[in-house]
């Protein structure tokens, strides 16, 4: 997903389809018939694509099934298709699939990648495969592997690092033969495969470009192949591979003229069309576009287009990754909603903009879609006060970790995300000082918050690293020092991709080091989740003496299991499970104060709610409701 803001729509020439004529631009594509087990043809014509020989465009809509519960990913489908498209674009998430060198997973849930593929057959429609290794799509470290942070010498993104190569291979290895039976000419329904993700707003060696696509080739997947760039970092580095499709992000038509001086005879078309945009916490509200007139000009001068995204879904559990400057400056998590004002919205509802492109497309290609699916039910239950269940504390897993001074998760702990706590005793002191908190660094001393650093730059945060150890705290008394470190998704996009998260240092009190200090690495999986000891009914600590970070939890009766969104408004920052399953972030800083719960993760009867809040010391209520947004709530 491109980074970069684009003018706004220029007025257009009704020349946009040179070399075909003005009546020929206004012509409509060919209807959008659906594969249907046969083998065929996708190829590139002279500026076109062809399937079986014909003019084909390629009428596009995002989707990623890592984002969807498996169980709905059929009604997302039809109603890309209910929509008017032709195909589903989806991005693979490397990291989703190998989060461990060499252990794959491409079955369980929603990692069915051939799973979903299949079903767009199913549905009638074409795909377009995305498969990074890089993919960016606000998912962490862009979708490469956290493994590859553990060697602090590793250079991603190029094929000068026989270590990142390597890895590459393996990935490539282990997906291609689940793609080749599905790629059109076998009877599949993927056209086309891109190489890579918006490269020249990352480096400029074609050489690494042309590697990658004859790693694929090497697996039995011989195209077509595609990139997908912005025309003025393709302009600046011109890392466009010779013979590929280009895909323009954010283009109009007068810069899809411009992309042909890179393309020559190869197709030029709109790699990614932005109806919707991605939300980042502590903005003021979740953003949005409007994408009407953009499109109906892409598509009457014949242009074929992917609208990222059609449909957005959910940064389930610790998936959503983060934004930077080019220096680290201006740091910005990505929310657990990735609702990204897209056409269907989280729930899987059309917005008023899915009836508007709908129409676009159906005036446009003179073909009446589909008609819409029906909704999944939705669920509700009554308001619940959660009770406190445990102590973050007191599940500190085995014994800590010895280290000079803290540093990377990565290297440090082998560990992606999650939280760390460090510990150190110390005689007398007034200020903390905690150099590169990476995100956010929570401070007790003997038992009692005094304070925080946040990496997020926000007027209700300190973003600065100093914390003032309150005048109790500054006599010779021997006091011990707690330092909570929580994360959130690594940077996906930019010169930063790759950084290291945790306590990266120094860390000082009255600019004395601290070294020799004691870690606990918190990964937050299920088996530390499962393992979780609560209080005895006599050491259930009392109001004054409650110390926050705290898991609560509640049951929620719920008749009919359906999609909902639970209300976290009254909580501060922290996690939320339903049931096991680990939904992601809350943040009381917003906008985002509601997180999705998919109904298929939900159960007749009661199910599990479980909080961990970093500040609450006292319950709060959590209700349902019935979207992300509080002014369209039931």
């Amino acid at each position: 997903m491109q980074r970069r803001r684009f003018l706004a729509l220029s007025l257009l020439t009704p020349l946009a389809f040179a070399g075909r004529g003005w009546a020929a631009s206004l012509a409509p594509a060919l209807a959008p018939v659906g594969p249907d087990g046969r083998p065929h043809a996708f190829s590139f014509g002279q500026r076109e694509f062809l399937l079986d020989g014909e003019t084909f465009r390629v009428h596009s809509g995002e989707m990623h099934p890592a984002r969807i519960a498996k169980e709905h990913w059929r009604h997302r489908i039809r109603m890309a298709r209910a929509m008017g498209l032709n195909t589903v674009a989806i991005y693979v998430m490397w990291n989703h699939h190998e989060r461990e060198p060499g252990v794959f997973d491409f079955e369980s849930g929603n990692r069915d990648v051939a799973g979903f593929i299949r079903l767009c057959a199913e549905e009638g429609m074409w795909v377009y495969l995305r498969p990074g290794p890089y993919i960016c799509g606000e998912w962490t470290n862009g979708g490469l592997p956290a493994y590859l942070l553990r060697d602090p010498d590793t250079r991603l993104r190029t094929r000068d690092d026989p270590r990142y190569m390597a890895a590459v291979r393996c990935y490539v290895a282990a997906l291609a033969p689940r793609i080749v039976p599905l790629m059109a000419k076998a009877g599949g329904p993927v056209l086309m495969l891109q190489i890579e993700n918006e490269y020249s707003m990352f480096a400029d060696d074609i050489g690494y470009l042309d590697a990658l696509r004859d790693i694929w080739r090497e697996h039995g997947v011989d195209g077509p192949f595609s990139v997908s760039d912005g025309l003025k970092d393709l302009q600046r580095r011109k890392a466009y591979p010779k013979g590929s499709a280009l895909g323009l992000d954010g283009a109009d038509v007068p810069d899809l003229l411009k992309g042909r001086g890179f393309a020559g005879e190869s197709p030029v078309w709109v790699g990614e069309g932005y109806p919707g945009w991605l939300t980042h916490w502590g903005e003021p509200t979740f953003a949005s576009k409007d994408y009407e007139e953009t499109l109906r000009h892409i598509m009457r001068a014949g242009y074929s287009f992917n609208l990222y995204v059609v449909h957005g879904g959910t940064n389930f559990g610790l998936t959503a990754g983060s934004n930077a400057e080019d220096d680290g400056s201006q740091f910005q998590p990505v929310i657990t909603s990735y609702d990204y004002g897209a056409p269907v919205d989280e729930r899987g509802r059309p917005t008023d903009q899915y009836a508007r492109l709908r129409r676009v497309i159906a005036d446009a290609t003179r073909v009446t879609p589909p008609a819409l699916p029906p909704a999944p039910p939705s669920a509700t239950f009554a308001p619940v006060t959660p009770q406190p269940f445990a102590s973050l504390w007191d599940n500190l897993p085995g014994k800590p970790v010895t280290l000079p001074s803290p540093g990377p998760n990565e290297i440090l702990f082998g560990q992606d995300q999650g939280l760390v706590v460090y510990r150190k005793r110390f005689n007398k002191g007034r200020v903390l000082r905690l150099e590169n908190v990476r995100d956010y660094a929570v401070v007790h001393v003997d038992g009692h918050e005094v304070g925080l650093v946040s990496r997020v730059e926000h007027p209700a945060l300190n973003s600065k690293p100093d914390v003032a150890l309150p005048e109790a705290f500054a006599d010779a008394t021997t006091r011990t020092l707690e330092v909570l470190v929580d994360t959130f998704g690594h940077i996906n996009f930019g010169p930063r991709i790759g950084e290291h998260k945790g306590l990266i240092g120094p860390v000082s009190i009255d600019d004395m080091p601290l070294h020799e200090v004691e870690a606990w690495p918190i990964p937050l999986d299920d088996d530390w989740i499962r393992g979780l000891r609560g209080f005895a009914d006599e050491s259930a600590p009392t109001e004054r003496e409650a110390r926050p970070a705290i898991f609560f939890t509640s049951t929620l009766h719920i008749e009919t299991p359906g999609d909902l969104y639970i209300d976290m408004t009254a909580w501060s920052k922290g996690y939320l499970w339903i049931n096991g399953q680990l939904l992601g972030r809350y943040w009381n800083i917003g906008p985002q104060q509601r997180l999705f719960c998919p109904g298929p993760w939900l159960r007749a009867g009661d199910n599990e709610l479980l909080v961990l809040d970093l500040h609450r010391r006292t319950p709060a209520v959590v209700s349902a409701a019935d979207s992300l947004h509080a002014s369209r709530s039931a």
